[in-house]
């Protein structure tokens, strides 16, 4: 595993690599970096160069504010940024949760160039929080229940001290409560623990800003950090871009059926924590659904054509870790179903 920084016309990446041959990028989550991608680098096979950046915001990529109101396409531009910083045509790409979000804006902006497509448990098309249907209706206005106001602001301050303990609440218990499916527990929890713990902090980093909204739970998305960018108010036209490509690489949709962070009643989202009573003042499922965002994805690439949808059992939100070896099955047919382009070291 080589890792080293990158200058792009944008900005300084952090990169880990291995291999040689046709690139397979590889983009990280939100409360991670790029070493939760270090075991499935480490199975590819010969012919294969996985390349593993941290994104802005995470790791030890260059410290610059993400603008939300791009939604993904600041991720997307720095992806691509660094794609011609290493001299790189063309690719496949994979993507996990937040990760799998900034692939729908990829695919946007630069399907021609991508081999295939792997989302594992990625973040739905339409964003996180705010909607109500498998169309991604807005389920108010205002997309309130979505952006930086709706992360408990204990965890990133945790984050901020560099908790390393197994206290509840904590980012260790986070991560083996909701990450992977209990009683499953990573062989390198303590560096996905580092790598979580290597997120950029603050009102206008992780979580993010926000503003007041007269509609429940009170708050609706700001304009900086990462959850503000995932809101659906700042998707835009990323899902008809998307679906407007000539070109649609195959893609491989991964998810475990024990997922608590991306589902159709997610317990990290607003619509659900209130069906449940964990937030006050819900106003009931008919004015404020849980995101059914499952849902969503099988809807938009049912409209986008080439994919397959893979779900293992007893696995939660990382089935890349939990089931390496069937995941590694499943990912590297799809890899070899597409012609090998050879690329320039």
């Amino acid at each position: 595993m080589r890792e080293f920084a990158v200058q792009t016309s944008r900005l300084q990446m952090w990169v880990r690599e291995q291999g040689e041959g046709t690139p397979v990028l590889f983009i990280h989550g939100n409360a991670s970096d790029s070493v939760f991608w270090e075991d499935v680098m480490g199975r590819l096979p010969a012919g294969y160069r996985g390349i593993a950046p941290d994104l802005r915001g995470y790791g030890k990529t260059e410290d610059l504010t993400i603008d939300a109101t791009r939604g993904v396409m600041d991720w997307a531009d720095d992806l691509l940024s660094l794609l011609e910083a290493l001299n790189i045509e063309r690719y496949h790409v994979v993507g996990h949760s937040l990760g799998g979000a900034v692939i729908w804006g990829l695919l946007a902006a630069d399907a021609p160039r991508i081999l295939t497509v792997t989302l594992a448990a990625p973040g739905s098309p339409f964003g996180f929080g705010g909607t109500r249907d498998p169309q991604g209706t807005p389920t108010t206005e205002d997309f309130a229940g979505s952006g930086g106001g709706t992360v408990n602001p204990d965890f990133p301050a945790r984050i901020a001290r560099g908790d390393t303990s197994n206290e509840p609440g904590s980012p260790r218990d986070i991560m083996n409560r909701f990450y992977w499916h209990p009683p499953f527990v990573a062989p390198n929890e303590d560096a996905l623990l580092q790598g979580l713990l290597n997120e950029k902090v603050g009102a206008d980093r992780y979580p993010g800003d926000f503003v007041p909204s007269p509609n429940w739970p009170g708050m609706a998305p700001g304009v900086h950090g990462p959850i503000n960018a995932l809101s659906p108010k700042y998707v835009g036209d990323t899902v008809q871009r998307l679906l407007a490509q000539s070109h649609k690489p195959p893609v491989l949709w991964v998810r475990g059926d024990k997922d608590q962070i991306v589902s159709d009643q997610s317990l990290f989202e607003l619509g659900t924590l209130g069906m449940l009573g964990a937030v006050p003042g819900h106003p009931g499922i008919e004015a404020y659904p849980p995101q059914p965002m499952v849902a969503q994805t099988r809807h938009v690439l049912e409209q986008y054509g080439p994919y397959r949808e893979v779900v293992f059992e007893d696995v939660g939100h990382t089935p890349y870790l939990e089931k390496p070896e069937a995941f590694m099955q499943e990912f590297l047919s799809h890899l070899k179903s597409a012609p090998v382009h050879p690329e320039k070291a």
